[in-house]
């Protein structure tokens, strides 16, 4: 049974997004260098914040105004309970929101310099205990929703189980191959109609060099000829790289140059003082901003 105890129902019949993935709370340090190995150094900032990125994607698409669901699984612990509810409090529907006590809500511990550079170690936890029988529960929901949406940060099985489930019932699908595997099922390519990775996602899963557009381009041709329908390589400050079977030369989209502050939490969703609060990575799911419009416009 789900962890929240929603009604059925309801969302089911309004959920534009559906995410199948990861929660992960994230324990941040802030310290003005990294240390070296085995060295014990200060820091001068704690506090705790709301990542993995399932649930970034789900509270960017939501934030965008879809009406979204999350599939995922915490631990029955604080961390979980406390997942849960904020979630909910960013409009996100957790009917499917699984907790299990046969292992803990995922955890990334995470240091973080002045340069905004950072050390992240991840214990994934619940996450992977996501399931089979999860889905089918869910099913409803994922063959009911315009998009689905996926990741790697719960096993590649599930993930795919996902896809399948949404592709055969018409659903458009975004996958983002992150964390990257350099034996990806040939399956994820086909069954991707948005297929969104990074530069160095894409130098594991094609073996090339990602060092600029033109490099970034030969790689998306690499990965739309294994079946993708469209795909997206994110360039961080350079931009990103699209093609599609319909239009399949690279094209090149630049963004606006900012000067990067943390590259894993966002600054100012938090007070000062505060040590314990609800930030969401939302710039690793900033790409969402420039894909969910197409996708439910084509």
């Amino acid at each position: 049974m789900a962890a929240s105890g929603e009604p059925t129902g309801q969302w089911q019949e309004e959920v534009a997004v559906a995410v199948v993935g990861s929660c992960m709370t994230d324990l941040v340090s802030l310290t003005s260098r990294l240390p070296n190995t085995g060295e014990t150094i200060h820091g001068h900032k704690f506090f705790i914040g709301f990542g993995g990125k399932g649930a970034n994607q789900c509270v960017q698409a939501a934030r965008l105004g879809a009406k979204t669901s999350l599939v995922c699984k915490v631990g029955k612990d604080s961390f979980g309970n406390d997942y849960i509810e904020n979630l909910k409090q960013n409009g996100i529907s957790t009917e499917f929101t699984y907790q299990t006590e046969d292992a803990a809500t995922g955890a990334a511990s995470i240091i973080v310099n002045n340069e905004g550079q950072n050390i992240i170690v991840i214990v994934a936890g619940a996450n992977l205990l996501l399931n089979t029988e999860d889905l089918k529960e869910a099913a409803s929901v994922i063959s009911r929703a315009k998009v689905m949406i996926c990741q790697l940060e719960i096993t590649p099985a599930t993930s795919l189980e996902a896809l399948t489930m949404a592709h055969s019932n018409g659903v458009k699908t975004l996958f983002n191959p992150a964390p990257a595997i350099t034996d990806l099922d040939p399956q994820f390519y086909t069954l991707s109609d948005v297929f969104c990775c990074n530069e160095s996602e894409a130098e594991i899963l094609t073996g090339l060099v990602v060092d600029s557009t033109e490099d970034a381009g030969k790689a998306a041709l690499i990965l739309l000829q294994r079946g993708c329908q469209v795909v997206v390589i994110t360039l961080g400050a350079a931009g990103c790289v699209t093609l599609s079977q319909k239009e399949p030369v690279p094209k090149h989209i630049p963004t606006e140059t900012v000067k990067a502050v943390d590259t894993t939490i966002l600054h100012g969703l938090h007070h000062e003082e505060t040590c314990c609060v609800p930030v969401f990575n939302l710039r690793a799911s900033a790409w969402l901003t420039l894909l969910l419009p197409y996708i439910f416009n084509s």
